[in-house]
């Protein structure tokens, strides 16, 4: 009876314990071809599909270096889940198999298995010692086995690279030496300016910086001018004259809204106080009642024509807006390389500042925008746009505006702070501290 209890409660433990077992090639396979994955995402992402290396981007170190982390971290995953599945398959034989078959395993094609192989052989096969301690300045990397290899030979043969190993560079941070880490650098550079290609390299990197700036500034001002003349070429060519037509002085109101009538009607009450005022100080006698009607009358139809222009003006302002935001966007959907180009442009820029020069333009920013007289800056942008379609201020929806977004901005901007800049250039983070305190 105790026989039966005690191999009720281990039997289940020890077949879990087995499909794991069995299941170890697999997942082993799986996890290398996920960090494969990874590696490929960020070529894709940050490097224009290239290696990841600074020869394809403009990063800076402190960016190259975080790159580099989560490089040696995935390359190692895939090196030692590729020993793995090495190990693995070694030992699962054909009576293994059908263990797994009968316990219900179902192992992925020889198909399917080839097509992972094969795409992280695609991806590693670009990064070998010299290439990782070169580009990154780090020693701890190992090179990683050809996957294909594991599978069609038992013995494990690591991919060497053809390069002597006199021509790798040990990184500062992962060097322990005799020497102090100063000369060994000051060696480093020597080297580099002795190197007969060193003047080619630094012109084809100023050639590449050169081409970089070129396009971001040429499609910042494409950016900024084919909007303003879609704009200004629709409103006069297309908008206008429809607005002008449809827009009959006989059966169209003067007034969009009722603070532009408010506005006529205080510059009428201006012009007669005036006129009194005028005649109180020359000393002239006083206007009779049909002078004074007939001036009236002429103004009134000076403040009407003005404002039956500022009126159709808004409704132009409004479609003109639309086929603006439509050109706009077009831009960005057909040019998407040259905005890959521009985001290297200006992290290449933010990035290469000081600290101090980052922390004041931090504070610029979120005083301008976020600070304790931004709700006067707000007020006055909200009611220009207002003004700018024709539509009346509502001075509750200013004040909600102004209440929320400025504090929702604000969250933001602090999150950016403390997941991307504190990790990217910490001492710039630090500076911003010092200095807004």
């Amino acid at each position: 009876m105790k026989n039966t209890v005690f191999s009720q409660k281990i039997y289940p433990f020890l077949l879990d314990a087995y499909i794991w077992y069995l299941l170890t090639p697999e997942r082993s396979l799986d996890t290398a071809y996920q960090a494969a994955i990874q590696i490929k995402e960020i070529e894709d992402k940050h490097f224009n599909g290239n290696k990841i290396d600074s020869e394809f981007t403009m990063h800076s170190t402190s960016v190259m270096d975080y790159f580099q982390g989560d490089l040696q971290k995935l390359l190692k995953t895939v090196q030692m889940r590729l020993t793995e599945f090495k190990a693995s398959r070694w030992f699962a034989n054909e009576s293994k198999q059908k263990a797994a078959m009968k316990v219900g395993i179902e192992y992925s094609s020889p198909a399917s298995i080839l097509e992972k192989l094969e795409f992280i052989d695609q991806i590693t096969s670009k990064y070998t010692n010299n290439d990782i301690d070169a580009n990154y300045k780090n020693v701890n990397s190992q090179p990683v086995e050809s996957s294909t290899d594991l599978v069609n030979s038992p013995q494990f043969i690591p991919k060497t690279s053809n390069k002597s190993p006199k021509n790798i560079t040990k990184g500062k941070t992962n060097t322990t030496g005799i020497l102090p880490r100063s000369i060994l650098s000051t060696i480093t550079r020597l080297q580099v300016e002795l190197d007969p290609e060193s003047e080619q390299n630094v012109v084809k990197n100023f050639r590449k910086a050169q081409q970089r700036s070129i396009i971001s500034i040429r499609f910042i001002l494409l950016l900024i001018i084919v909007p303003l003349l879609t704009h200004q070429l629709s409103k006069a060519l297309i908008v206008g004259p429809l607005v002008e037509h449809f827009r009959n002085e006989k059966t169209v109101e003067v007034f969009l809204n009722g603070e532009m009538e408010e506005e006529g009607l205080l510059a009428l009450q201006r012009f007669e106080e005036r006129i009194k005022f005028e005649a109180l100080i020359s000393n002239a006698p006083a206007l009779g009642a049909e002078e004074l009607e007939t001036k009236m009358k002429e103004k009134a139809e000076e403040v009407k024509k003005e404002f039956r222009k500022e009126s159709d003006n808004a409704i132009k302002n409004v479609f003109a807006d639309i086929f603006a935001v439509i050109t706009f966007t077009i831009l960005l959907l057909v040019s998407r390389s040259d905005i890959a180009v521009l985001k290297d442009f200006f992290d290449n820029v933010v990035y290469g500042l000081s600290d101090s020069a980052k922390a004041f333009i931090i504070i610029l920013f979120t005083d301008v925008f976020v600070g304790f007289h931004s709700p006067h800056g707000w007020e006055v942008l909200l009611e220009g746009i207002s003004r700018h379609w024709g539509l009346p201020a509502n001075r509750d929806f200013i004040f909600l505006f102004i209440a929320t977004f400025p504090v929702i901005l604000d969250t933001i901007f602090k999150y950016w702070i403390f997941r991307y800049l504190n990790r990217i250039s910490p001492s710039a983070v630090a500076t911003y501290h010092n200095m807004n305190e």
